[in-house]
């Protein structure tokens, strides 16, 4: 049985030690009067923003919650949501390719990847949608065949270049060219040494680059990735102008024959950051999904305004001293 002995003087737990122990455990944060003046002055702005939305009657809520759930309306969202979905998977692919280009042993391929993304970033989306949407002025016929040889098969521009068409192939190319960046960002952030290794294995480079890499490459890949599909969403508002019935297309419709442009405009405000806010809940999450694990990305702490600070486990075992005899 082992039994200790009271510490002498000079050693263990005393008086002092125990009430220092009692005040850090019941101490009490000093209040950041700045920061809680700031947050008042945020806190009055935002109510003040608030009340001139609501009162001012020039912004006619009610016309806008009458067209809000309007055939009309839901059925340009509905358009919305799939030229959405159809650009960024057209696009993802693409871009996927054009990164693999980039980084290839080729440099027919480099040239070629290079080109295509120098062009499609370096000119207006608004701009390629309006030369798709005239592609029969340049080519009345869109004609495949053997290059300088017979053609095979052949179109009529007008009949296939509608306004869906040339609003997917219009926002799919321009988003293929942003993705292949966001890619090849991610394939060059793995370490190139498991490449090596991969190979040294036996295994092929395209067979390490989609088991090893790519996958390694998802946490650098996924965020912006996000980012691209909310500003995708937005950018669909651009095919109004060549006549194509998206959202924004549908409430200008709405209001040229009701002339109520504010509170129509208001419809498509609010669908827009409804869709928006989903998709940031969305990309929220698969961040904190592939961030598990992460170095140096510890569990966020609540901070305290005022108050009483969290309690303390102060260590109250008492110390022991060099004098303990065991028995």
């Amino acid at each position: 049985m082992k039994t200790t002995r009271p510490p002498k003087p000079g050693g263990g737990f005393d008086a002092t030690t125990e009430a220092r122990q009692h005040d850090v455990a019941y101490a009490r944060t000093r209040p950041n009067y700045g920061r809680l003046l700031l947050g008042a002055l945020i806190l009055l702005v935002g109510v003040k923003l608030a009340w001139l939305l609501i009162a001012n009657p020039n912004f006619e809520w009610a016309v806008a919650g009458k067209y809000l759930n309007e055939k009309t309306v839901i059925s340009g969202l509905m358009m919305t949501l799939g030229l959405t979905v159809v650009a960024m998977i057209i696009g993802v692919f693409l871009g996927l390719m054009l990164a693999m280009a980039k980084i290839s042993d080729n440099a027919m391929l480099r040239a070629v990847s290079v080109l295509y993304i120098g062009f499609f970033r370096g000119t207006p989306l608004l701009v390629q949608l309006l030369f798709w949407y005239n592609l029969s002025t340049l080519f009345p016929k869109i004609i495949l065949g053997i290059p300088f040889g017979p053609d095979l098969l052949s179109w009529n521009t007008n009949d296939l270049i509608t306004p869906l068409t040339a609003a997917i192939v219009g926002l799919a190319l321009n988003e293929a060219a942003y993705m292949a960046e966001i890619i090849r960002a991610g394939l060059i952030s793995v370490d190139s040494r498991q490449m090596e290794t991969a190979q040294a294995f036996g295994m092929t480079r395209s067979r390490a680059l989609w088991r090893i890499v790519i996958p390694q490459a998802m946490r650098s890949i996924v965020p912006p990735t996000g980012n691209q599909l909310i500003s995708m969403v937005k950018a669909t508002s651009m095919v109004s102008v060549i006549a194509m019935g998206d959202l924004l297309h549908a409430v200008q419709n709405i209001y040229n024959a009701t002339f109520q442009v504010i509170p129509l405009l208001l419809v498509a405000v609010i669908w827009y950051l409804a869709i928006t806010t989903v998709l940031n809940i969305g990309q929220s999450a698969i961040e904190r999904y592939y961030a598990r694990g992460e170095l140096g990305s510890p569990a966020p702490r609540k901070k305290r305004w005022f108050g009483k600070a969290p309690a303390q486990s102060p260590d109250t075992s008492p110390a022991l001293s060099l004098q303990e005899v065991q028995s």
